[in-house]
């Protein structure tokens, strides 16, 4: 499905919008959100992509990922991305890091991460976009990403290096927590 989306500088500001299959076409800088989303004991949602789906079809992915749309802000595309794909409202997220990074050819977006936490009874998978879910603690989907013939998105894969401390393609503009779950990161500005 095509959408408007805004495409931004390197300080994230707007200088137009365009059509996601032109800004994809063209390697335009927009947005992009995800959200990982944990139980309250500390195992993380992830996903697998539709069969259907363009990039990384059947691939295992963190719990929301969504473009940013035109006029909408990082918190809205997230809120926006657990209703749609997860069934979920009303959650409470903070944001993680912003980050810049090259998703694959012609996909470069400024992203920002949020964290939650969720009941897994609440959750309501789209089934045209999600082909299933599972939950893993964050040291077994790292051993799972090393060991196993699953396929995890490209994205995915940078953004569990980052959260363990190791080299990923993540370039941080600037990190919001030290949220344990999701590693011991000093704030950078």
């Amino acid at each position: 499905m095509d959408e408007l989306l805004d495409i931004v500088n390197d300080e994230d500001i707007v200088t137009g919008q365009e059509m996601r299959s032109t800004i994809h076409q063209l390697g335009l800088q927009h947005r992009g959100v995800h959200v990982f989303l944990f139980t309250h004991d500390g195992m993380l949602l992830i996903q697998k992509r539709s069969k259907d789906r363009a990039a990384f079809p059947s691939a295992w992915d963190c719990s929301v990922s969504e473009h940013v749309q035109a006029g909408e802000s990082y918190y809205d595309a997230a809120m926006r991305g657990m209703r749609e794909e997860m069934g979920l409202t009303e959650i409470k997220i903070q944001p993680i890091v912003k980050f810049k990074m090259n998703y694959g050819p012609n996909d470069n977006e400024i992203s920002t991460i949020y964290r939650g936490i969720i009941d897994a009874a609440n959750v309501r998978f789209d089934p045209v976009e999600i082909e299933e879910i599972e939950y893993l603690r964050l040291e077994e989907l790292q051993k799972t990403m090393n060991e196993s013939d699953k396929i995890f998105c490209g994205w995915f894969i940078q953004m569990i290096r980052w959260s363990q401390e190791m080299d990923s393609a993540l370039q941080v503009l600037r990190s919001y927590s030290l949220d344990p779950l999701f590693g011991n990161h000093k704030p950078h500005q």
